[in-house]
């Protein structure tokens, strides 16, 4: 063992410069790889940290449009200590004829916050709010222009704001907010007049347990003791769920873009491994003349390949693991939770894993035709030829694949996505094989052109020792992934200019009341004469049971059940409503009075697995309303009009306490009118701009393009370094055929002409297949996991493949002018 060690530094020290493409790719692979899985894992490490104060508590019950009861609140009190907390929105102003701004209102109860601390801003006039008093965010402050001892109008009343808010402990677990926070007591609440029959808010009751590892237990036995009244319940480890899932989601896909990234740069080990090896071919022959074994080979080369894939690995490693800091560092003011910076052994075991299964995958063939190299190729180099990997070899790749992907898809948190990933990957390396051997054999027998130059670029894709296989690999992995990320990044470009729809309202009104409908309308038509109004009755809901199985006995929820999340606002209609188009089953007669029927949006009837007549219970205000599916509808939720994923029959369901959804489409410079005339006689309405609800969705959209052109810059990067590898490889031959070909009397331009040609030919037939495999992959992309719309710009995908020809033929021709810069005496007596 001490020899082969021996003879692996030694000529490590003296020709390893070889090898650093095979750092270079391992680098970029595993850094892109436990960067990705650093960052979610801090970022979900902070939620798990924080989970009781992003909570409130060691356990939230959630109902709509009403409060507990005395028997359900000593329900709660028998578990822990409980706080109740009443959220809604309202419209906050100076006074009459002053511009309005929707605030997210909470009232709080005196044990507010269980856990945490509460604290106002220096200057406040009391500690927290009491009675007719608010304590108001930052940005409501600025935009109001308001400070402490200042009253504002909230709904019918007014109230002093004592403070301007510093640190509320909950608020990351309030979810998706349209507003700034205002805070006031439950009195307060009271005395604004917001809470009426029909009014959207939810009531929120924290329990704060002595035993908090018990806290599922709890829930489990009160929503027994509850059933049938509507409460929704999580535990503090499943605080902040929304987030949570997004993360998981975005980071999921940033985990397949970064291995991707990591089959590429596998890719380029492989050449890069290849590169050096055929380079080595002399002294492995040496070295079996002395009488070296084969093993002794193998395992001389493989040490080297070993110390030095354990920089590359290393380096990525570090890199990865400070990815949590540099990205506090940059934006972590914009993150919705700060991560909690610590190392974590599991992404960055993953990732390591994962590269050094890829660099032996890839490196194993050329370390076995190193093996095998007779001695007899000192006197014959010229005339070696190569074999197909022996079947242990072939045997050892396969059992490396499976390894690989057991490994990548146990540890996503998609299994399914993962491994439809794994499998495209795997078929499309496939494909590009197949394309590269039938390039070959094409190559070969097509008549010899008059042109030299031609001539020689077709003969250079067959001729022994060419590496166009390995091309075709390397260069359709890159450019199909470059035009991936091209549309994917196009399409959210398009979804931040097109975010406002030309036909969207310019308002929502939520808590009008029926009795007001007609005040309403006509305070809008005062101050925009053009405008027109759409109003439904709506309510709060929650699909509790389908199909006979309930909810609340489910151990997780089915993919892409997002209406069994929460509550859902409702509606009922007799005739179909605008924008809706019935794709299975029949909507009822308009003059339909029977049991109670309902109609589904499609995508989350198809999530649920419901088809026509199958039954569901949604709970409302408490009372359990049993239904049969009559219809499913196709919903153009593209104009941001009012829509309702799901909606009843008349009947039944309208005698529950009920408000109306209105939707204002009006000029866009009648908004300020509209807000004070509207703010003036209903101050109870609430008016959600829709351009703020654009805003902030484009806030997301922005925040995830910046990570996908990221991580597309990792792969780029990637496929630099394999196209690099690419052309190394074939470094030996190319020196041999410029050295003869200018003792023939080649011109530099010539020769050089020549290859690019080559490469030229070899990047135009990788267009077609990499437009094709690239489209389709950013599609899926887009339209299912990001759920966004369609919207390729084809002049950028043009000018990404333009480009990445260019930078092929660039690094082709880069690749050799050494071999124009050898000496022919010394390149032949080398050779």
């Amino acid at each position: 063992m001490s020899i082969f060690w021996r003879l692996a530094l030694r000529d490590l020290r003296r020709g390893g410069r070889g090898l650093v493409l095979l750092v270079a790719c391992l680098f970029l692979g595993t850094a892109s790889l436990a960067g990705i899985g650093s960052l979610a894992a801090s970022m979900i490490a902070a939620l798990d940290a924080n989970g009781r104060q992003i909570l409130g508590g060691d356990v939230e019950f959630t109902v709509s449009q009403r409060r507990a009861t005395v028997a359900e609140l000593a329900a709660f009190a028998q578990a822990g200590r409980v706080s109740e907390t009443v959220a809604m929105r309202g419209m906050m102003s100076t006074g009459p004829g002053t511009p309005a701004m929707l605030v997210d209102l909470r009232g709080t109860d005196a044990a507010w916050p269980l856990v945490g601390r509460f604290r106002l801003a220096p200057g406040a006039l009391s500690g927290r709010p009491h009675g007719r008093e608010i304590a108001i965010a930052p940005a409501a402050a600025e935009r109001l222009r308001v400070k402490p001892g200042d009253r504002v109008r909230l709904g019918t009343t007014w109230l002093r704001v004592i403070g301007i808010i510093a640190d509320e402990p909950d608020r990351l677990g309030a979810g998706f907010t349209l507003g700034p926070p205002a805070l006031v007591d439950l009195a307060g609440l009271d005395a604004t007049a917001l809470v009426q029959p029909g009014s959207l808010y939810e009531s929120r009751y924290r329990i704060a347990l002595v035993q908090p590892a018990t806290a599922g237990a709890v829930r489990d036995r009160l929503l027994a003791r509850l059933p049938g009244a509507g409460w929704s319940a999580k535990t503090s480890d499943r605080a902040a769920g929304g987030l949570r899932r997004s993360i998981d989601q975005f980071g999921q896909f940033l985990l397949l873009v970064g291995l991707a990234a990591l089959a590429i740069a596998g890719v380029g080990v492989g050449s890069g491994v290849a590169a050096y090896l055929a380079g080595k071919t002399r002294i492995i022959a040496t070295l079996k003349v002395l009488g070296a074994t084969s093993r002794t080979i193998a395992a001389i080369f493989l040490a080297q390949l070993g110390m030095v894939a354990a920089i590359g690995i290393g380096g990525g490693l570090l890199v990865g693991a400070a990815v949590p800091w540099l990205v506090t560092a940059i934006v972590g003011a914009s993150l919705p939770v700060p991560p909690r910076l610590a190392l974590y052994p599991v992404p960055l075991a993953t990732a390591a894993l994962l590269a050094l299964l890829v660099a032996l995958l890839f490196a194993l063939p050329a370390l076995a035709r190193a093996r095998e190299v007779p001695a007899a190729t000192l006197l014959r180099d010229a005339l070696a030829t190569r074999r197909w990997p022996s079947t242990i070899v072939l045997a050892l790749m396969a059992v490396l694949v499976a390894a690989l992907v057991a490994l990548a898809v146990l540890t996503a948190s998609d299994r399914v996505l993962a491994l439809g990933f794994v499998g495209a990957v795997a078929a499309l390396i496939a494909v590009l094989c197949s394309i590269g051997l039938a390039i070959r054999l094409a190559a070969a027998k097509l008549p010899r052109s008059r042109m030299p130059l031609l001539r020689l670029a077709v003969t250079n894709l067959h001729r022994p020792g060419a590496q166009t296989d390995r091309l075709v690999v390397a260069l359709g992995l890159g450019f199909s992934l470059f035009v991936a990320l091209a549309v994917v990044d196009a399409s959210l470009s398009a979804e931040l200019r097109n975010a406002a729809p030309a036909k969207a309202p310019r308002f929502f009104a939520i808590d009008l009341q029926p009795d007001d409908a007609a005040t309403f309308a006509r305070a809008v038509r005062q101050a925009a004469p053009a405008a027109t109004i759409e109003a439904l009755p709506s309510l709060r809901g929650s699909i509790v049971a389908f199909r006979g199985h309930r909810v609340a006995d489910m151990r997780t929820l089915p993919e892409g059940a997002w209406v069994l999340r929460g509550d859902r606002t409702i509606t009922w209609s007799a005739k179909l409503p605008p924008r809706n188009a019935v794709v299975a089953g029949k909507w009822w007669p308009a003059d339909y009075h029977g049991p109670p029927l309902v109609s589904l949006e499609d995508k989350a009837a198809a999530g649920l697995g419901l088809k026509v007549g199958d039954s569901i219970t949604v709970s409302v205000l408490g009372v359990d309303v049993p239904a049969r599916i009559a219809a499913l509808r196709k919903i153009d939720w593209g104009g941001l009009g009012l829509n309702f994923a799901i909606v009843f029959s008349p009947g039944y369901i309208e005698e529950a306490p009920h408000g109306l959804l209105a939707s204002v489409y009006a000029p866009p410079a009648r908004d300020g009118a509209i807000m004070q005339g509207v703010g003036a006689v209903l101050p109870s309405v609430t008016l959600i701009r829709v351009g703020d609800v654009i805003g902030q969705i484009g806030a997301v959209l922005g925040q995830v393009a910046v990570a996908i052109r990221a991580a597309a810059a990792v792969t780029v990067a990637a496929g630099i370094a394999v196209l690099i590898g690419a052309v190394s490889a074939s470094g030996r031959e190319r020196r041999y055929d410029a050295v003869i070909l200018k003792l023939l009397g080649a011109s530099r331009r010539q020769v050089l002409g020549a290859q690019a040609l080559e490469y030229a030919l070899l990047a135009m037939m990788l267009v077609v297949v990499s437009l094709a495999v690239g489209t389709a992959a950013g599609w899926y992309v887009v339209t299912q996991v990001i759920e966004i719309g369609w919207a390729p710009r084809w002049d950028i995908v043009a000018a990404t493949l333009a480009t990445a020809v260019a930078m092929t033929l660039g690094m082709g021709i880069a690749g050799s002018l050494p071999a124009l810069r050898a000496k022919p005496a010394a390149a032949l007596r080398d050779l």
